[in-house]
């Protein structure tokens, strides 16, 4: 099977055997449904802004589907494990075109255990998430006469002026269908869910109605148990309209729940292709270009203070330092300052360089996962139609990337080192650093989510598997990226480096302080972006603007190349040669204002997440996302700047 075999065959398990029911390719094609056709929804896990802890839905005392089916869980794929959904059937059945009343069941009498869970599920805002032929259930609110939209519905909601709460026990669906009538060849998928075609023989097997929307109205009614419990599962009950608090089921102990449902469907003009514009419906666009514009206008300041060092200064001293003969530059070699006075240091080995080559080899990696997914994302690969995909495309491409982490770490030790010795061992170190760190957060994490049974926790067997994927893919990867960076033309410096170190001037203050306040300006070119991420991460929405955030990402990394240029060229004419972590940390500076732009987040725009696990969680989260955009960020503008000092020196005549 060759070295790779046992790595290819891994994946084919994680991603093909397994791939789950929200795991599309480009090709799928849509499902048409006949008239009577049962139809059954699946639940998702419950979900809370509060608590960011997610848990089974059946760990609430809802009605279980009937034996001899019992609860069954869909297969998920890796993406969707780590975010911690657990897609399981339900009772819930329809039949299509259908419009019907119906009882589900009773539950026992709730005791003390039961009370206490539903009670904190209802005060920690849970919500009951449900999918329909794979698209979410949606429910509306008025707030200050705008119309909210949501996913899912509440689990129950606490009583105005008393200490009571009331569960959701009684849900009115509306299911928008389209009637597919096709004649001759037709296109029954476009967009983000593939495409298929249809013929005129397809014409039979695929008459039918579309399911192109889902809406959830819930209620709390207040049922008779004796009476309701003498009704068998699916049995007629009439239509409901939501009644006032006082008609509510109340959650007590002793009490019986007894739990309806009616469903009605309505014809809508939606077709197939767009079935998801109501849930990707992009508010906000003035205020995405209002962070483009402001990104473009950074750009293009640093573009002018840039373009002033070339053209002005550097070459203009170099005109006048090249027109001189040699007496006259010895001359005024002894009158020289600024960045010339460093010939002799500019390239002298930095501190902890094998550190700087191990975050510069990691900072490719990611770069490179990130372009490459926002890339396919904003081509419509990645649809929220295929849950979990977008999680698992970035974790696939990482580990493939490893063979760029080991050439670019290598290349850069063999040319501050000048040979190749201990390569590999820096390979295993560019290999397990960033997984090593994130995989130690994680674990804690895991530990705090697992003590509370949350369905966020991942699984032991997952873990297994994302070692082996670590271990056996990325590593080899890395490896063979590093016998491939030993291989590769070596990079010369254009100058000689002094044996003894020049001495650095003193400075009035401390040249760090300039090198995070550099941080700002790449973080005014993401911020605005930033809040549209987290929201959609911690407050549940969909994030589908993926063509902004392209831009964005590509105004980024302009932006920290000219940071980055700056700055070094600031320190090296006021004869600091140790420019080498500094440039990394110029533009990689910006991570921490994402951090605590994270933390202010938290305490203004998260102000319900509540208690100190959640913000753990939080800030645990947070912390990965900060160090990976420090490791991309400051691998861009430190390759940028070795780049401009190299060119730099090359220009300067040595004897």
């Amino acid at each position: 099977m060759g070295i790779f075999g046992f790595p290819l065959v891994l994946l084919f398990v994680v991603l093909v055997v397994n791939p789950g029911d929200g795991f599309y390719l480009p090709g799928s094609y849509m499902h048409t449904y006949s008239k009577n056709e049962a139809i059954s929804i699946k639940v998702n896990s419950l979900t809370s802004i509060e608590t960011e802890m997610p848990f089974s839905y059946y760990s609430l005392p809802y009605c279980q589907p009937p034996e001899p089916e019992g609860i069954k869980k869909s297969a998920e794929n890796l993406g969707e494990l780590l975010m911690g959904d657990l897609i399981e059937n339900s009772p819930y059945r329809f039949h299509m075109y259908v419009n019907e009343s119906l009882y589900l069941c009773t539950t026992p009498s709730l005791n003390e255990h039961d009370v206490k869970l539903l009670k904190q599920r209802t005060r920690d805002l849970y919500q009951v998430n449900m999918i329909l032929d794979n698209l979410p259930a949606m429910r509306y609110t008025d707030q200050n006469g705008v119309k909210v939209q949501w996913t899912g519905y509440p689990v129950g909601y606490p009583a105005s002026g008393s200490n009571e709460d009331y569960i959701i026990n009684h849900l009115k669906f509306k299911v928008y269908v389209h009637k597919y009538e096709g004649s001759g060849v037709q296109i029954i998928g476009t967009g983000e869910e593939g495409m298929g075609v249809t013929t005129l023989n397809d014409q039979k097997a695929m008459a039918g109605y579309e399911i192109v929307g889902l809406e959830v109205v819930p209620c709390s009614v207040r049922r008779d148990p004796e009476t309701f419990s003498k009704l068998n599962m699916y049995d007629k009950v009439d239509p409901v309209s939501c009644p006032d608090p006082e008609k509510a089921q109340v959650i007590r102990e002793q009490e019986k729940v007894s739990f309806t449902y009616e469903v009605e469907f309505v014809d809508s003009s939606i077709r197939w292709p767009s079935r998801w514009d109501a849930y990707l419906k992009m508010d906000g666009a003035r205020v995405h270009w209002f962070s483009i514009m402001n990104s473009l206008m950074v750009i293009f300041f640093l573009a002018g203070i840039v373009f002033v060092i070339f053209l002005r200064t550097v070459r203009r001293d170099l005109t006048r330092y090249e027109e001189l003969d040699k007496e006259a530059q010895a001359q005024m070699n002894e009158e020289l300052s600024g960045w010339k006075l460093v010939v002799g240091d500019v390239f002298r080995e930095p501190t902890c360089s094998k550190l700087l080559c191990i975050m510069v080899g990691d900072g490719v990696q990611i770069t490179g996962m990130a372009v490459v997914t926002i890339v396919f994302a904003a081509l419509g690969f990645m649809s929220p139609a295929s849950r979990g995909m977008l999680l698992t495309g970035m974790i696939i491409l990482y580990l493939f990337l490893g063979i760029f982490a080991g050439y670019f770490g290598v290349r850069l030790w063999r040319t501050i080192k000048g040979g190749s010795e201990g390569w590999t061992s820096l390979c295993w170190s560019i290999a397990c650093f960033f997984p090593g760190v994130v995989f130690a957060i994680l674990t804690i994490l895991n530990f705090i989510l697992w003590g509370s049974n949350s369905t966020g926790a991942i699984p032991i067997s997952l873990f297994f598997i994302l070692l082996s994927l670590w271990f056996c893919i990325s590593v080899p990867l890395t490896l063979l990226g590093g016998f491939m960076g030993t291989r590769a033309e070596h990079i010369q410096f254009p100058v000689r480096t002094n044996q003894i170190p020049r001495e650095i001037p003193a400075r009035k203050y401390p040249s760090w302080l300039l090198v995070l306040g550099a941080g700002t300006l790449p973080f005014g070119t993401l911020f605005i972006e930033l809040f549209f991420i987290l929201s959609s991460i911690w407050l549940g929405r969909f994030y589908y603007v993926f063509g902004f955030l392209l831009v964005v990402l590509l105004l980024l990394v302009i932006v920290c190349a000219e940071v980055s240029v700056v700055l070094t060229y600031m320190h090296l004419c006021v004869e600091d040669w140790r420019w080498w972590w500094k440039a990394f940390f110029a533009s990689g500076s910006v991570a921490l204002y994402v951090f605590l732009y994270s933390i202010n987040y938290l305490v203004f725009d998260l102000r319900s997440l509540s208690g100190p696990v959640s913000a753990i969680l939080y800030l645990g989260y947070s912390s990965i996302m900060a160090f990976a955009i420090m490791l991309s960020t400051g691998t861009i503008g430190f390759l940028m700047s070795f780049y401009f000092v190299h060119y730099l020196f090359s220009s300067v005549k040595i004897d």
